[in-house]
C-alpha cells in the first residue's frame, strides 16, 4: 500500500473520538466502531470479541459477519485463531487463514468466505480484555504499518473498555470492577478478615486516550520526560551519599531506561499514530507487561519490572495523579499491592485488616512483617491489582489462600460466621490464658511466641505465652537502607528484655540471605538460594557483622540473663566457629569494662538434616536447639516451601517426618539438651498435639495461634495420642492425620 498509514490511524483516531462524543448505548457505539474501522482499513470485515469470563471469549459486534452471530458466537481460550490471540496475547496475520494451524470456522457467522486474517489482542497493562479482528476475501498479509494502526486501535479500544465506554446488556458488556471476583492465592499468615480495598499503588486512569494536537502532545511527553530524568539522578545522587551499592543499581537502571532512545522513539511514533502522550506511555507498558508474564529469565524480569516501575512515575507526572488521589483511607483497611517492602508496610502498621499481594513468597519481608503484626496476608492473587477499586468490599481467608472482592450476600453471610466464631473461639482462649498448657495425662508443654518487632512484645502478656522462643533480629536490618549501628540496635535489644518483664527471649542472630536480602547488600545470584549463602553462612563470612551484633546484645543485657541461637546450623564446626566470635564479643565488652550475663545459653536451629545427625559432642555441648520446622521439612522432602505445587504435596504428620523428629527427641534425651520446635506447624493445634506427643515439651509459634493450641493440648491424652500414632506407623500408614483427627473428635 502506498498510503500514509501515519495520517491513517489518526483519521481512524479521529473518527473514533467524534464516536464516542455522540450519545450512545454501548452497544451501538461498538457497532460504529467496527464500520468505521472497516472503512479505515479498507477490509470486508472488522470484529470485536470480548471476555465474557476468564474463559471465554464473545463476538460483540461486526462489520462483515452475519450480524445474527452477535453474542451468540463464543469460543474458549485457545480455540480458533481468535481464541489463540486471547491466549497467547500475540497478533496473528495470516494472508492464508484456513491454512494456519488451529484454524476453526464459526459456521454461524459466515466468515467462510474470508482469507486473510489479522487478530490484535486489546489489552490494558498486562491484562487481557479482548481481540479485535480484520478479514478479507483476498489473500492479504496486512502491512507493518497496517498492523501498527490496528495496535494504536486497540489501545484505545482497551481505555475505553476501561472507563466503562461499551457497557450494555450481557456479560461480555457488563461493567467492569462491579461483580463479584474470586482470587485463588496462597496462604503466608492465616486468619481471616473483612474490609475494604486500599491501594498501595492508586491506579492511573487515563481518560484521554486520543491526542487533540500530537503536537502538543510530544511537547508533554519530553516534559514529562525531562521531568523523569532530573527525579531519577536525585535519587541517584541521594543513593550515592549513602553508599547504597544496591540500591545504586537498580537507580542505574532506571536512568538507562529513562534515556533510552528506542523507549522515547516508540513512543513518539505512538503519538505522531494519533495516542495522547498517556496512552503512549500506557501502550509501552502494556507491551512490557505482556512480556513479562513470558520471560523466564530473572534478569530480564527485574529489567522489565525497572520499565514498568518507570512506566507508572511517568504516566503520574504527565496525569497529575500522584499517590496521594484525596481518597481516605477505609476504617478496616485491606491492603492491595503488587508487592510491599517490609518498611513501607510497617509504616501502615496495626491499622491494616488484611493484606492482599500479586506477587510475594512465603518467606518473604512482608510475610514476616505480616506475622510479626498478625496480618492475614494472600500473596500470589493474580490481577487483583487491575481489578480491584479503592473502597471495594473485600474479604480475606488467609487459612486458605482466597480472597472475595465484592462478594455477594451468601459469601459475606458464610464468612461473616466464619469470623463470628474465631471470635467466640478468641474468648474462649481468653479464660485459659494464664492456665498451664497440661495434657490430661500431666505433661506441661511450654508454649512461647515467635516475634520480631518491639510492637509484638505486648502479646506476650495477653496471648499466655511463657516467654519468646525466637526473636527474629533480621527485622531491624531488613527495614532500613543502611546497617543498623551498634548502639541503635543494643538500644532495641535492652527495650526488647525489659518488655519481657524477667521471662526468657531467644535471640537468633541475623538470618539473612535467600528470601531476605538486605537492601544494602549486594544480591547473589544464586541457582538455588534456600541452599546457598544464607544466615550462619554469612554470618561466619562477615564476621564484622556477626561481631557487632553480638556486642549489641551483650551491651543490651546488661548482665541480665540472655540467650542467643544461631540459625541454619549444619555441622559441628559451624556452632564451635559461633561460640568462638561469641567468646571475643564477650573478652571485648569485659575490656570496655561493661557487664556481661553469668547466665549466657547459646543455642542452634536444627534445620538441616544434616546436624541431626552431628556428634555426640555437639549435643553435650550446645545450650538448647530448636526445630526450625518450616526449612527442616522442606529439605527432608526435597520440596521448595515457595512452591505450591510441591509444598503441600507433603504432611507434616508424615510418618517418615516423624519418625525423624522422634530420633531428634531421643538424641537430645540421652544428653538432657534442651529442645524446642518453632515454625508454622507449632501453630497448627493438631500438628501441635502430636509434636507434644512424640517428646516435644516446648513449643514456639505467633501468639495467635496460643490459645488454640493450649485448648486442644489440655484436653489431649498425650500418651494415647502417641499410640495413636505408633499403630498408624505400624499399619503402614503414609500419614497420621486421619487416625489423630478421629482420636481427637475433630
Amino acid at each position: 500500500m502506498a498510503q500514509d498509514f501515519q495520517t491513517d490511524s489518526r483519521q481512524m483516531l479521529g473518527r473514533l473520538r467524534e464516536a464516542m462524543a455522540v450519545e450512545s448505548a454501548g452497544q451501538a457505539r461498538l457497532d460504529q466502531i467496527t464500520q468505521l474501522i472497516a472503512e479505515e482499513m479498507r477490509t470486508e470485515v472488522c470484529s470485536i470479541y470480548l471476555f465474557r469470563d476468564e474463559e471465554t471469549l464473545e463476538l460483540c459486534a461486526t462489520e462483515g459477519l452475519k450480524a445474527a452471530a452477535v453474542h451468540e458466537t463464543r469460543m474458549r481460550l485457545g480455540e480458533g485463531l481468535v481464541g489463540r490471540v486471547g491466549r497467547t496475547g500475540k497478533i496473528i496475520n495470516s494472508a492464508d487463514a484456513p491454512s494456519e494451524k488451529g484454524f476453526r470456522y464459526m459456521p454461524e457467522t459466515g466468515e467462510e468466505i474470508y482469507s486473510s486474517f489479522a487478530g490484535i489482542p486489546i489489552q490494558r497493562l498486562g491484562e487481557m480484555l479482548g481481540v479485535l479482528v480484520v478479514q478479507s476475501k483476498t489473500a492479504r498479509q496486512y502491512s507493518e504499518d497496517e498492523i501498527y494502526a490496528l495496535e494504536v486501535v486497540a489501545m484505545v479500544l482497551a481505555e475505553m473498555t476501561e472507563l466503562g465506554v461499551f457497557v450494555g446488556e450481557g456479560a461480555a458488556l457488563s461493567a467492569r470492577h462491579q461483580h463479584p471476583v474470586l482470587f485463588r492465592g496462597a496462604t503466608a499468615q492465616e486468619g481471616a478478615a473483612s474490609g475494604h480495598v486500599w491501594l498501595h499503588e492508586p491506579r492511573v486512569v487515563v481518560t484521554n486516550p486520543i491526542a487533540d494536537d500530537p503536537h502538543k502532545e510530544m511537547i508533554r511527553l519530553h516534559e514529562a520526560i525531562e521531568e523523569l530524568r532530573v527525579g531519577v539522578d536525585r535519587m541517584l545522587d541521594t543513593a550515592a551519599e549513602g553508599e547504597n551499592t544496591d540500591q545504586l543499581e537498580v537507580l542505574e537502571a532506571y536512568r538507562m531506561f529513562a534515556n533510552s532512545k528506542g523507549w522515547m522513539r516508540r513512543m513518539e511514533e505512538d503519538i505522531s499514530r494519533g495516542l495522547s502522550a498517556e496512552a503512549a506511555v500506557e501502550k509501552e507498558q502494556s507491551t512490557a507487561r505482556a512480556r513479562l508474564s513470558s520471560v523466564n529469565d530473572q534478569y530480564l524480569r527485574e529489567r522489565l519490572h525497572d520499565l514498568d516501575d518507570l512506566s507508572n512515575r511517568l504516566l503520574r507526572i504527565l496525569t497529575g495523579q500522584g499517590s496521594e488521589t484525596g481518597a481516605e483511607i477505609p476504617a478496616d483497611p485491606i491492603l492491595i499491592a503488587r508487592n510491599i517492602g517490609p518498611a513501607e508496610l510497617l509504616d501502615y502498621g496495626r491499622s491494616l485488616k488484611g493484606i492482599v499481594l500479586e506477587q510475594g513468597s512465603v518467606g518473604s519481608h512482608a510475610a514476616i512483617v505480616a506475622r510479626a503484626l498478625a496480618i492475614p496476608l494472600v500473596i500470589h492473587a493474580a490481577r487483583i491489582t487491575t481489578e480491584a477499586l479503592n473502597g471495594d468490599h473485600i474479604m480475606v481467608d488467609g487459612d486458605q489462600g482466597i480472597v472475595h472482592l465484592r462478594p455477594d450476600d451468601t459469601v459475606v453471610a458464610a464468612f461473616q460466621d466464619k469470623i463470628a466464631m474465631q471470635a467466640e473461639a478468641v474468648e474462649r482462649y481468653a479464660s485459659i490464658r494464664d492456665k498451664p498448657a497440661k495434657s490430661l495425662d500431666g505433661h506441661h508443654v511450654q508454649l512461647t511466641m515467635n516475634a520480631g518487632l518491639m510492637a509484638d512484645l505486648p502479646s506476650l502478656e495477653n496471648s499466655g505465652a511463657e516467654g519468646v522462643g525466637l526473636f527474629r533480629t533480621e527485622l531491624q536490618f531488613l527495614v532500613r537502607n543502611q546497617m543498623p549501628r551498634r548502639g541503635e540496635l543494643a538500644a532495641l535489644y535492652s527495650r526488647v528484655l525489659d518488655s519481657a518483664k524477667g521471662k526468657r527471649v531467644v535471640f537468633r542472630t541475623l538470618d539473612i540471605g535467600s528470601d531476605k536480602v538486605l537492601p544494602y547488600m549486594k544480591p547473589n545470584d544464586e541457582p538455588n538460594p534456600a541452599l546457598g549463602w544464607r544466615a550462619i553462612r554469612v554470618g561466619l563470612d562477615k564476621p564484622g557483622v556477626m561481631r557487632m551484633q553480638l556486642q549489641s546484645l551483650l551491651r543490651a543485657a546488661k548482665g541480665r540473663p540472655l540467650s542467643i541461637m544461631f540459625p541454619f546450623v549444619a555441622q559441628y564446626e559451624e556452632y564451635t566457629q559461633a561460640c568462638f566470635a561469641l567468646e571475643k564479643a564477650k573478652h571485648r565488652e569485659r575490656l570496655l569494662g561493661h557487664p556481661v550475663p553469668e547466665d549466657l545459653q547459646v543455642g542452634a536451629m536444627l534445620e538441616t538434616p544434616s546436624l541431626a545427625f552431628a556428634p555426640r559432642k555437639f549435643f553435650e555441648e550446645v545450650g538448647f536447639l530448636s526445630i526450625g520446622g518450616n526449612d527442616l521439612k522442606q529439605f527432608f522432602f526435597a520440596a521448595d516451601r515457595e512452591n505450591e505445587r510441591v509444598r503441600r504435596r507433603y504432611d507434616t504428620l508424615n510418618v517418615s517426618f516423624l519418625t525423624f523428629l522422634e530420633r531428634i527427641v531421643e538424641r537430645c534425651d540421652d544428653t538432657n539438651t534442651p529442645l524446642s520446635f518453632c515454625g508454622e506447624d507449632a501453630g497448627r493445634p493438631v500438628e501441635a498435639a502430636c509434636l507434644a506427643a512424640i517428646g516435644l515439651r516446648s513449643l514456639s509459634m505467633r501468639p495467635a495461634s496460643i490459645g488454640p493450641v493450649k485448648s486442644l493440648l489440655r484436653r489431649t491424652d498425650l500418651g494415647k495420642l502417641r499410640k495413636v500414632i505408633h499403630d498408624a506407623r505400624h499399619r503402614g500408614e503414609q500419614s497420621v492425620r486421619k487416625s489423630v483427627e478421629e482420636f481427637l473428635d475433630l
